[in-house]
């Protein structure tokens, strides 16, 4: 019986580095939250509908990748998965009663969240989230995890990606998408099916405007500095 048991754990391990593996090069079919979506059903008085193009990282304007790293993560090119100043920012405000709640998760964590798991709020997910977020920063590149994460998050209702969001909300492609039109893309973060870029309300013409400060402040990411193919180990 132990015996089995440890071929079967051993089975799954193997099974999650070589589909890890695989998405190193091959872009995301379907994530656990997509499917979950499909058996929801639409949204009240909202008709269902699929909407999802995965493209390169390079035909992604780098205001949208700026946008994200300076709401999101800032430190994304410097950490190895995990931001323990974040974190522990995010508990200190969370302990003041903020009515929004700051869970602190980086880009690398959101990624292996999207893509590997399903959404729920449990030890086992954050174990298992904790245990992907590593492995891709291992098998990954920066580029890869940013290039994953662009084409898998929600965006919208039946929206998935920067390519979907981009021609859907301003009809054209990721690749020229505004600085404005980024910060506002991002400023559905993380309530996605309950705002539009595209017409935004008052809130999101004002959290655009500071996810505009916020890219000013930390300036390009130079993620096209970083090959695709190797680890990043930017020193700044």
């Amino acid at each position: 019986m132990i015996r089995k048991i440890f071929r079967f754990f051993l089975g799954l391990w193997l099974f999650s580095l070589a589909l890890t593996l695989l998405y190193r090069w091959v872009p995301v079919p379907f994530t656990p939250l997509m499917f979950l979506r499909l058996a929801q059903g639409p949204q009240e008085g909202q008709i269902h509908r699929w909407y999802r193009d995965w493209v390169p990282l390079e035909q992604i304007s780098p205001n949208l990748i700026q946008a994200a790293v300076a709401t999101e993560d800032q430190h994304f090119m410097e950490h190895h998965g995990f931001d323990f100043e974040a974190l522990q920012k995010a508990y200190r405000r969370n302990q003041k009663g903020h009515k929004r709640i700051h869970g602190g998760s980086t880009i690398s964590q959101q990624t292996a969240k999207n893509v590997f798991l399903w959404p729920a709020r449990n030890y086992l997910r954050k174990a298992l989230e904790a245990y992907f977020t590593v492995t891709i920063e291992l098998l990954w590149s920066k580029r890869r995890i940013m290039e994953v994460y662009l084409n898998s998050i929600e965006m919208g209702p039946g929206i998935y990606g920067a390519e979907a969001a981009s021609q859907i909300y301003f009809n054209r492609s990721a690749a020229n998408l505004s600085k404005r039109q980024a910060a506002l893309i991002v400023a559905t973060f993380p309530n996605p099916r309950q705002r539009n870029p595209g017409k935004p309300s008052p809130y999101m013409q004002r959290r655009a405007s500071k996810i505009l400060r916020l890219m000013r402040q930390i300036g390009p990411t130079h993620l096209e500095q970083v090959n695709s193919t190797t680890k990043s180990k930017s020193s700044r």
